[in-house]
């Protein structure tokens, strides 16, 4: 599913209105009547029972939506209070017709500290001030709103918050609060596809949860002016009739030390159930017998160092590489990566000490990835050890919109080590190097928290693998497995370990029917 920028969004309806298929005005009506709906449908309890609704309204057309559902709400029997925050005769075209509109039914007061009593004792509020247009933090008088009324109200269980477009004070851009303050809608309700501020950095915990309404305009288009997209699970997860293991590629998982094996065999379980063909786990002598006696179908093989490596690789067979778990941050590592990427045909994966172990040199690890088949795989800590600055960026208070985002950061990351980068969280970014980039999302009905477990990582890096194994590109390699991987922790449910994780994928691709 596609995931708009605003820039996109406001990209697509200036060219339906343009092409004549629709008026900037019924737009903003079937906004409104979307906005209605998704509350009707999340809460069939006020459909039955109207009560009192209180409709804040901003400046700019997000407002104009505002007094659109105030109309509606009245007219389904609703008692309806709406405070306008800026002067009604400055309000857009679109926007001032629908506020003269809603006068015919109802009053607008000026939006004051008087407006916190009438916010808290209402049945509903919805949040019509800014949606995806804010650039700056919240005004004093509505910050002092969403902190002092809103929330505690809805906390309480005492009112429900809708947000037209995205909660008031979030940049649709990024998911981060802008300055301090936010509404904290229970219900957001958001036009023709979901804004990449719905699935970023705060935004699920601000959005409750997200409704997307068909407002008319055309799925081609989108698709045509959209890059980004939530990933799903990939096409080419089947095997075939007449397939046999070398089919399906080798994948090698370098092992650490004596009583540092779990990371890679974790690693190793997860790229034979993703479908590798054939999957060996390399690790020092002293390391074989502790390895082979945890290890069946899983092979296992004497690589000491960087040489060793190197001579396995003779073996073409051998199409993926997965490294980093286990291994320590130190010389020999680095060596190892440099082995591992020598030719740049075959798929790697660095992970854990293979990312750490270049922390005081990150150029020297990119010149090694930049036009290879790898996927790194940092969480927020390595990825700051390999851009410090990107990430120091990332992390600075907001206090201007549009935000540095995480698809943002992961792009920059990616434009500068060559290869896929995978930013790990429950707002997985992948990014690749000619410009895709896809969020794999954990949020609203995929949350599975259970998933931040030790080892978990482990286990993704060696499904990655397996389908770099498998003849995944990269990119896709990364996506599919980063869905299946929270795929597997959403079936498992509380109480996962990442042992669990390569168990559940057999159900799952029963479920996909392959």
């Amino acid at each position: 599913m596609e995931v708009l920028t605003v820039a996109e969004m406001r990209a697509i309806e200036r060219a339906a209105i343009e092409s004549g298929a629709v008026s900037g005005l019924e737009l903003m009506e079937r906004a409104g009547r979307g906005v209605v709906s998704a509350i009707m449908d999340w809460r069939p309890d006020l459909a039955k029972a109207p009560g009192r609704a209180v409709v804040l309204c901003g400046p700019g057309n997000n407002g104009g939506d505002g007094f659109v559902v105030a109309r509606l709400l009245k007219e389904r029997g609703w008692e309806v209070e709406v405070f306008l925050y800026g002067e009604a005769a400055k309000l857009p075209p679109d926007a001032a017709q629908n506020c003269r509109r809603w006068r015919e039914m109802g009053g607008v007061e000026p939006l004051s500290q008087a407006a916190e009593t009438q916010v808290s004792e209402a049945d509903l509020v919805i949040d019509a001030f800014f949606g995806i247009g804010l650039g700056r933090p919240l005004p004093p008088e509505i910050a002092f709103i969403a902190r002092a009324a809103v929330q505690p109200a809805t906390a309480a269980g005492d009112s429900s918050l809708v947000a037209v477009d995205i909660p008031s004070g979030i940049c649709a851009e990024s998911g981060r609060v802008i300055g301090e303050s936010a509404f904290q809608a229970d219900l957001t309700v958001t036009f023709a596809r979901e804004k990449i501020g719905h699935r970023l950095g705060l935004g699920p915990a601000h959005c409750g949860r997200v409704a997307v309404a068909d407002i008319g305009l055309g799925d081609a288009d989108i698709r045509a002016l959209a890059p980004l997209v939530l990933a799903g699970p990939g096409h080419g997860l089947g095997k075939g009739a007449v397939d046999h293991k070398y089919s399906h590629g080798h994948a090698l998982v370098l092992a650490g030390g004596v009583g540092k094996g779990g990371a890679a065999r974790l690693a190793a379980r997860g790229a034979l159930r993703t479908g590798a063909g054939l999957v060996t786990v390399g690790a020092p002598p002293a390391a074989l017998i502790e390895n082979a006696a945890r290890l069946d179908a899983i092979m296992l093989r004497r690589i000491r160092d960087a040489a060793a490596l190197a001579d396995a690789l003779e073996d073409r067979r051998i199409n993926a590489v997965v490294l980093g778990p286990g291994l320590g941050a130190g010389e020999e590592t680095r060596a190892l990566v440099a082995a591992a990427l020598a030719g740049g045909e075959r798929g790697v994966v660095l992970d854990a000490d293979a990312l750490t172990a270049f922390a005081s040199e990150p150029e020297a690890l990119f010149v090694l990835t930049r036009g290879t088949k790898t996927v790194l795989t940092p969480h927020m800590g390595e990825f700051g050890r390999l851009f410090p600055d990107i990430r120091e960026r990332l992390e600075a208070p907001a206090t201007r919109g549009p935000a540095l985002s995480k698809v943002d950061a992961a792009r920059e990351a990616t434009a500068r080590a060559g290869c896929v980068v995978l930013m790990k969280g429950p707002d997985t970014v992948v990014a690749g190097p000619e410009g895709r980039a896809s969020i794999v999302s954990a949020a609203y009905e995929r949350a599975c928290p259970w998933l931040a477990t030790a080892g978990a990582g482990d286990v993704l890096a060696g499904m990655i693998g397996g389908l770099l194994a498998r003849g995944f590109s990269a990119a896709q390699a990364a996506e599919s497995a980063a869905w299946l991987h929270q795929e597997a922790a959403r079936d498992f449910g509380p109480g996962l370990i990442a042992e669990d994780i390569p168990e559940q994928l057999p159900a799952i691709f029963r479920r996909l029917g392959l």
